[in-house]
């Protein structure tokens, strides 16, 4: 790790600005994300992430339930972003997606919360849900660095990102952790507001792996750059595991880094809902993870 330059320190440090404001463009009238609403969020108004301009946060805190390579012995250093540009109606973190739990802060307290992570000794800094926040994160990362933030970037994503945002964010992030939730647009329409999503998603994921390629760890496992993948196996098979892991084995890598997740519960407006309204028995689980093994992916966390 002591050897270890993130990509953001390698950058000129007027570039990172620069790609900052780039981001920043895209935010108002607002086209960071693939629903593309053009909601004027200089001028406070909000679109489908109900978010402003400013940086939204609802919890800064070492994070130790995190991917082993993220988390480590020391956490991940976590910074939960309020909203989402995704309405998936079984959100584990419903209050914070959905109901806007968190508050508005300076971008320089931002900086300052990354920081102050680095300092409580963490592995890394790791946006959650940062795909409608990009441009107020790398200015504020931009700042941080200026400070002497060294550690690596994550970027912990529903999945739901431009290639426009992803290519402005190359050379900036050093580890890109997407969802891949659903394989079938009419299953993402109904349980996720987005049937463009597999679409979208597809393409981000490439995107990302061509930016860092497949997981890279230190002697002690700790991620240091490259991609990883989660997918959240749904009962009765909505969220089309074959297809995920065949897309990942065939066009993107059989040495990708993937958490096949077993821990689907229903929430909020998925209880009630058919099929969705049911937990996940342990052998849909495993028959996923035999799926996984079958394509070839073998680095399963």
């Amino acid at each position: 790790m002591d050897s270890f330059i993130p990509a953001y320190r390698k950058m000129d440090p007027d570039e990172l600005h620069a790609r900052g404001e780039e981001l920043a463009e895209l935010a108002s009238p607002c086209t960071l994300c693939p629903r593309k609403c053009r909601s004027k969020r200089k001028e406070g108004q909000t679109g489908y992430c109900r978010t402003g301009y400013l940086p939204e946060v609802s919890s800064v805190h070492p994070h130790h339930g995190e991917e082993r390579p993220l988390s480590g012995e020391r956490g991940s250093g976590t910074i939960f972003l309020t909203n989402c540009n995704l309405g998936c109606i079984f959100c584990q973190n419903y209050d914070i997606s959905h109901q806007g739990r968190g508050q508005t802060v300076p971008v320089g307290e931002l900086a300052a919360a990354m920081l102050s992570l680095q300092q409580a000794g963490c592995h890394n800094i790791n946006f959650v849900t940062p795909s409608h926040q990009t441009h107020a994160i790398v200015a504020a990362v931009s700042l941080a660095a200026g400070e002497g933030l060294t550690l690596p970037l994550v970027y912990n994503t529903g999945g739901y990102d431009s290639i426009e945002a992803l290519r402005l964010m190359e050379g900036i992030f050093d580890i890109y952790m997407p969802d891949l939730k659903f394989t079938d647009p009419r299953t993402s329409a109904q349980l996720a507001d987005a049937g463009d999503y597999p679409e979208v998603v597809f393409k981000a994921i490439h995107e990302m792996h061509r930016q860092v390629g497949d997981l890279v760890t230190d002697k002690q496992g700790i991620a240091l750059r490259g991609l990883l993948v989660r997918h959240l196996v749904l009962p009765g098979d909505l969220a089309g595991s074959r297809e995920a892991f065949r897309f990942l084995a065939e066009e993107i890598s059989t040495n990708t880094y993937l958490n096949v997740m077993a821990q689907y519960r229903p929430c909020h407006e998925a209880i009630g809902q058919p099929v969705i309204r049911e937990r996940l028995q342990r052998r849909d689980y495993l028959e996923a993870l035999e799926l996984a093994k079958e394509w070839g992916l073998k680095r399963l966390d």
